[in-house]
């Protein structure tokens, strides 16, 4: 989230010290989400929030790779064109895409039309099955790799979140799954998912989600 934090900061109250803005009734959170009440929805439902759904898991690691080069506002913004384009990520309809299916994507405006993005979605669809096979399901495979408490800040300010683009949970989930064919998940890519699907909980100090994200995650059981 940085690239959006350094454009939320330019408008923000004085807890921009700490990384955060207010709204009207004086609710905190993280400044990214500043820009349009959709992004501020995203941020106090979804963002930092175990999720052990594949079809939202697969969905969120091939939206972070077309994010690449762009904001996630700009795919936020789009998410439902996706859905509608890629099947709603139904791994199993995605892996059976073919060239009338490339075809009719690469016209589709309401997406992000790149050839490569496309390709990707397609293969890793087809590797989501492949690890259902081995793993049981993608969460499975996915939460083996959830990092360890003592390997985190004490303290998520705004200064650590941004030492951490990446993270060694997020190098080691990157390799293992280029090694099984998986393009377009960079650590960079799938840290970025971690902080999204509750792998990790990057809601800063003060922020009125962080609390509630960490209570979600305490209820949560992590698929076996």
């Amino acid at each position: 989230m940085t690239s959006d934090t350094t454009a939320a900061e330019k408008t923000m109250s004085p807890e921009a010290t700490a990384g955060l803005f207010t709204d009207d009734v004086r609710t905190a959170r993280c400044a990214w989400c500043q820009a349009t009440p959709l992004y501020r929805h995203y941020h106090d439902s979804e963002w930092g929030f175990p999720v052990a759904d594949e079809r939202r898991l697969f969905e969120k690691i091939c939206l972070e790779g077309f994010q690449s080069g762009l904001s996630w506002l700009t795919i936020l913004n789009k998410r439902e064109a996706f859905r509608s384009a890629f099947a709603n990520f139904e791994a199993e309809q995605v892996a059976e895409f073919g060239e009338s299916d490339v075809k009719r994507l690469l016209g589709d405006a309401g997406i992000v039309r790149h050839a490569g993005k496309i390709a990707s979605t397609i293969n890793n669809a087809r590797r989501v099955i492949e690890l259902r096979r081995e793993f049981g399901s993608l969460g499975a495979f996915v939460w083996r790799l959830e990092p360890e408490a003592t390997s985190r800040p004490k303290r998520i300010t705004q200064e650590a979140v941004r030492a951490m683009p990446t993270s060694a949970a997020s190098i080691a989930l990157s390799k293992d799954l280029k090694k099984r064919g998986w393009t377009f998940v960079g650590p960079t890519t799938l840290y970025a998912f971690m902080q999204a699907m509750g792998l990790v909980n990057d809601h800063l100090e003060g922020c009125a989600s962080r609390q509630k994200a960490l209570a979600a995650r305490a209820a949560f059981k992590p698929p076996r």
